[in-house]
């Protein structure tokens, strides 16, 4: 079989696209020694003018020899406009992409080895299809995965495997919150566990998870919330104690606190009118579709990810908060949103007191 003109590789998580691209590009390259036959080319554009400098430079790059001759390769790097934007969608862009399919199509491999590497990419487009027939073609998956707890687990049970150990499910859903469903910390905080357990064990277990992740985004101080959420109030106290002893304050703390609340007021009023089910792993995917069209009117639009509208949180980890909240009524959780207001009213009082105020707090909402 003739060997294919260039080598594409797309996805829409750029950093996972990325890193296929450096492994790629270093198998192209491992029998070029010389310097001058590597090339880079960054393939960001964010205007139509920027689309046309930077195929300028590729189009240079593809076309000129290295000084000592021999064989080529050239990576044109981090391609942004294959996507369905502004900028993807102009018709210079278009214009551009056609004048980069002609100058593929009459590469030479045997002279120059050419990789494309680009994120996010509109599949339903003329371009990304001529490639899956024409180069050597590669999708990443793993794009969207705030919406899609599949990708995720996919990304990391293979980052696992490939370090030669298993994660829990229940650990597998903790990172992911704490990460905030972030590729690339997912990636890096699986290998520290994985070096973490050493000959120690070969399952992550929610332990791990736990005591060796930072808390990332959207300021959730994760250890505080799931102490509080469990009804402990001697861990919540030894969170509290923790949390102002690392210098944090207690407004982004109430805001967590009543973020999560509301998730767990809109579950369990859905879940006590029977409008969605407790499922094998977590909730009912088809009940929770059901519930989310018949109450889309409701959220004034919100389709973005919010606490204040449940059907645009992650189904696996709202099974989770459902699962470990059994047993609060709806009674109860309209309670805590009281004593958090009440606690941030005392906060305006109290500004220096700040953990006295929040350990109050604690103790009225689980001390009985």
């Amino acid at each position: 079989m003739p060997e294919k003109p260039f080598i594409f590789i797309g996805g829409n998580d750029d950093f996972l696209v990325g890193r296929a691209g450096k492994e790629s590009f270093a198998e192209l390259t491992a029998g070029i020694d010389d310097d001058f036959g590597k090339e880079i080319v960054d393939g960001y554009a964010n205007r139509v003018e920027d689309v046309e400098a930077v195929l300028v430079q590729f189009t240079q790059a593809v076309e000129t020899l290295p000084m000592f001759g021999g064989a080529k390769a050239v990576w044109l790097k981090d391609v942004c406009f294959l996507a369905d934007t502004v900028t993807g969608r102009a018709d210079g862009t278009l214009k551009q992409v056609e004048r980069l399919k002609e100058l593929l199509a009459r590469v030479d491999p045997e002279t120059v080895k050419v990789l494309i590497t680009a994120s996010p990419v509109d599949r339903r487009r003329t371009f990304p299809k001529w490639c899956e027939k024409t180069a050597g073609f590669q999708w990443v998956a793993g794009g969207g995965q705030k919406d899609d707890p599949r990708a995720l687990e996919e990304i990391i049970r293979a980052e696992c495997a490939a370090y030669g150990v298993e994660i829990a499910p229940d650990a597998l859903a903790h990172l992911t919150a704490k990460v905030n469903a972030n590729t690339r910390l997912m990636v890096e905080e699986v290998r520290k566990m994985a070096t973490y357990l050493g000959d120690e064990g070969t399952r992550i277990e929610e332990k791990h998870v736990a005591e060796l992740v930072p808390n990332f985004g959207e300021g959730d101080f994760f250890e505080a919330a799931e102490a509080f959420f469990s009804r402990d109030l001697a861990w919540t106290l030894d969170a509290l104690k923790r949390h102002f002893f690392a210098g944090h304050d207690a407004r982004p703390l109430i805001t967590t606190l009543q973020n999560r609340n509301r998730l767990l007021i809109q579950l369990r009023t859905l879940l006590d009118a029977g409008e969605i089910r407790p499922g094998y792993r977590g909730l009912d995917k088809s009940s929770f579709q059901q519930a989310a069209e018949a109450h889309r009117k409701a959220f004034g639009g919100i389709d973005t990810k919010s606490p204040y509208n449940v059907f645009t949180q992650n189904l696996w980890y709202l099974g989770k908060l459902a699962d470990g909240a059994k047993g609060l009524t709806l009674k109860r959780l309209i309670d805590f949103q009281t004593e958090f207001i009440r606690a941030f009213e005392a906060l305006l009082s109290r500004p220096n007191q700040q953990e006295e105020v929040m350990k109050e707090m604690a103790i009225r909402c689980l001390g009985r």
